[in-house]
C-alpha cells in the first residue's frame, strides 16, 4: 500500500447547473499524490486549476466524485470535520502571500498554530525555526511591508507549513516574482517538502519549474491527464 496523501476520484464540478450559464469546470477528474511527491498541475488560464485546488483543499465540495485525504473519504464529513482536517493536514500557498500587514513575520507564522491551540510562546518558537529553514532567520521581527516580494512569499510558505501538514497546495506560488526570485522560492519549497516527506500539488504556468517536479499533470476541458516530462 502506498502512502497516499490525496486522491481525487472522478470529481466533477458544474457552476450554474441547469441554466444558460452552465459551465462544467471539472469532468470526472482523477488524480493521486503520495507522500514525498511533488506534482505540477499545468493548465490554460480559466481551465479550472483553482477550482481543483479548492476541492482538493476541502474549501469546496464536488458535485460528483470523492475526495480522499489520506485514506479517509471527505465528502461525507461534516463541515466541522472538514475544517479540522484542513487546518491540521493541509497547507496553502497562493500567488499573493496574504500576510497580515499589522503582524511580524514570526507572528504571521505563529497565528495558525495558535488557532490549533498552541501557546503563543510555543508557536513563536516553531515560527522562528521555520523562518530559519526558509532562510529568514533575521527577518522574524519585520512586518510584510519591510520585506521583498520573495521574502514575503517565503514567510507565506513557512506559515503554510506551521501545523506540519501532510499536503501542501500551491496556486501559482511564484507567479508574482521575477525569474531569479521565483527560482529561489521554489528551491526552498522543494527542499522543505522533501525534508518533511509531505506531498505537494503545485499549479504553475512555468514549464521550467514543472520539469523539476516528480510528475506533471494537465487539466484540459475538465479532465486530468498525465503529461510527459518536459525536457
Amino acid at each position: 500500500m502506498n502512502d497516499q496523501v490525496l486522491k481525487l476520484e472522478n470529481v466533477s464540478r458544474i457552476y450554474a447547473p441547469g441554466t444558460a450559464r452552465e459551465l462544467q469546470v471539472l469532468d470526472q477528474a482523477s488524480l493521486s499524490v503520495n507522500a514525498g511527491e511533488m506534482v505540477a498541475l499545468m493548465a490554460p488560464s480559466g481551465a479550472g486549476k483553482s477550482t481543483l485546488l479548492h476541492i482538493a483543499g476541502l474549501l469546496d465540495r464536488p458535485d460528483d466524485g470523492e475526495v480522499w485525504l489520506g485514506w479517509v473519504a471527505m465528502n461525507g464529513r461534516s463541515e466541522r470535520q472538514r475544517t479540522a482536517a484542513r487546518r491540521s493536514e493541509i497547507g496553502f500557498v497562493y500567488q499573493f502571500h496574504h500576510l497580515l500587514p499589522e503582524f511580524t513575520a514570526a507572528e504571521n507564522v505563529a497565528l495558525p498554530q495558535m488557532a490549533e491551540g498552541r501557546s503563543r510562546s510555543e508557536a513563536l518558537t516553531r515560527a522562528e525555526a521555520l523562518l530559519a529553514e526558509v532562510g529568514l532567520a533575521a527577518r522574524g521581527d519585520h512586518r510584510p511591508a519591510q520585506m521583498s516580494g520573495g521574502e514575503q512569499q517565503r514567510v507565506a510558505l513557512a506559515r503554510a507549513l506551521a501545523n506540519r501538514p501532510s499536503l501542501l497546495l500551491a496556486d501559482e506560488p511564484t507567479g508574482n516574482l521575477d525569474p531569479a526570485t521565483a527560482d529561489q522560492v521554489f528551491e526552498v519549497m522543494m527542499r522543505v517538502v522533501r525534508d518533511s516527506d509531505s506531498a505537494a500539488l503545485i499549479a504553475t504556468h512555468n514549464p521550467e519549474l514543472a520539469a523539476r517536479m516528480d510528475r506533471i499533470i494537465r487539466l484540459d476541458q475538465g479532465r486530468i491527464t498525465e503529461a510527459p516530462r518536459l525536457v
